[in-house]
């Protein structure tokens, strides 16, 4: 019944929407004043000295010995919680009020009665999105019930074409910035890589100088590389439970929402001469 669209669209779609620039910019500026503030205060190393050693389970500290990438993967997570959450509360309101299940089987019920008003009160009861398409339906069913001029194929056509285009405004809307969130779980490893080897390349620095290694240079440069790619890994990881959890509801409520349109229609054309 319905015409399911590339997932999440575009990354250049999601840019363009003004919360969604907005919300990058928020997260990274905020993930630097985090790195450099918080976690760079002096307090959290010896002698106060944010270029010196971290206190001993000071995690904060050890976090900043991270080096220059640590705010920009701190920036990705908290753009990944903010379209969490987003994504979280857009598909929670499009469930509407009730259980779908219950909503879909009462509705089911009253097209088998005919009850057609009482379906689209049920509707405006339920709200949500497939409470949406199925009110357009309802209303378009009605319509054709009343219809002289179209015959029994014509109308049935119509109703189907009145639940696609429904369902096509309604799609997006479901699926609005997942495409942030796969594109989080592949740049966030690989974000966390480029930390890596740039810690790398400072402890072979470090090792590498005339006389003793500068033991401090060496322990940083370690640090750089272990603690980029921790957090790295951590946000592609996330990124991905959460892409394919919020795919697997959205593919759900697709379901329902064809389910909820064909029992329409053959409740149309099993009353309709």
């Amino acid at each position: 019944m319905s015409k399911k669209s590339n997932k999440g669209g575009s990354l250049g779609d999601a840019l363009r929407s003004g919360f969604t620039l907005f919300a990058i910019i928020v997260a990274f500026v905020v993930g630097f004043l985090v790195f450099k503030f918080v976690m760079g205060s002096p307090i959290n190393f010896e002698g106060n000295n944010p270029a010196g050693t971290p206190l001993a389970g000071n995690y904060l500290g050890i976090i900043y010995k991270g080096g220059l990438i640590v705010p920009f993967l701190i920036g990705l997570n908290l753009i990944l919680i903010i379209f969490a959450l987003e994504r979280f509360f857009t598909l929670t309101r499009a469930r509407g009020k009730g259980r779908i299940n219950v909503f879909v089987k009462n509705l089911q019920n009253l097209l088998d009665e005919d009850k057609i008003e009482d379906a689209i009160a049920s509707c405006d009861k339920q709200k949500g999105s497939l409470a949406n398409v199925m009110k357009a339906g309802l209303l378009r069913y009605r319509t054709l019930q009343k219809d002289v001029t179209l015959v029994k194929d014509q109308k049935i056509v119509a109703l189907q074409k009145e639940f696609e285009e429904a369902t096509a405004l309604e799609l997006p809307m479901l699926s609005r910035n997942l495409v942030i969130l796969s594109t989080i779980a592949s740049i966030s490893v690989l974000t966390g890589l480029l930390g890596t080897v740039l810690g790398m390349i400072r402890a072979f620095g470090a090792l590498a100088q005339a006389g003793a290694p500068d033991a401090l240079a060496l322990a940083t440069g370690i640090s750089e590389a272990l603690i980029n790619t921790a957090f790295g890994i951590l946000g592609s990881l996330l990124a991905i439970v959460l892409y394919n959890t919020f795919s697997s509801q959205i593919d759900s409520f697709t379901y329902k929402i064809d389910e909820a349109g064909f029992s329409l229609v053959q409740s149309f054309a099993a009353g309709t001469k």
